[in-house]
């Protein structure tokens, strides 16, 4: 795991980031907006719409073995060939995919702020961001997880990823059973963010009595 990284990003006044949380404390301050509105966009564009793109390259790797294995070597460009880049804005200039198999469950945080791959995730959620989640997940994981509802066996080793400024990783998650008539759209419908951040899997279809 790495921790070596080049915060300077976050202290910038011409930080978008920082530009973004200016604007939104005016515009609330102002009675403009409400803190609710905030909320729901936030959910609209971090649960629903960014989310996608990730969930398009697990999918693909899922049907496509030739396309998983260079996923897993190059994952910049291996998203490019989806038609997703990055660049500075995205956050993913060199996006490394670690791959969760029956014996290794991968879990994502990054400890000093939230660095994260937007292009793929859309916007970082609450809890990425939160101060007890980015240590404890590195001390204690499984206890995270388990508050999550991930309960991984002890059988199962855990791997921590500290993403930085120059990396930002992506889990893989294990396709669920259930799925093998599925197409790449039904396949990408059942992955949600958490489960490419690490702290859940993906589902299978349900079954109806």
């Amino acid at each position: 795991m790495s921790h070596d990284h080049d915060h300077d990003h976050d202290h910038d006044p011409s930080s978008p980031a920082l530009r973004a949380e200016a604007l939104e404390a005016l515009l609330v301050e102002k009675g403009l907006l409400t803190p609710e509105e905030v909320d729901a966009v936030l959910t609209q564009y971090g649960e629903r719409v960014g989310p996608l793109n990730g969930a398009r390259v697990v999918a693909r790797a899922w049907v496509d073995e030739a396309y998983r294995a260079r996923l897993l070597e190059e994952g910049t460009a291996a998203a490019a060939e989806l038609g997703i880049k990055g660049g500075p804005g995205g956050q993913m200039e060199r996006l490394v995919v670690v791959e969760n198999s029956p014996s290794v469950h991968n879990v994502v945080v990054c400890t000093l702020c939230s660095c994260y791959p937007w292009a793929l995730l859309g916007l970082p959620p609450r809890w990425y961001k939160d101060p007890a989640y980015r240590s404890r997940i590195v001390r204690e994981p499984r206890a995270v997880l388990r508050e999550f509802g991930l309960e991984v066996s002890k059988e199962k080793a855990v791997r921590v990823w500290d993403s930085s400024a120059e990396v930002r990783y992506l889990v893989l998650p294990e396709r669920p059973e259930g799925t093998e008539g599925f197409d790449e759209d039904a396949l990408a419908a059942l992955v949600a963010r958490e489960a490419m951040i690490g702290v859940a899997l993906v589902s299978g279809p349900a079954v109806t009595p």
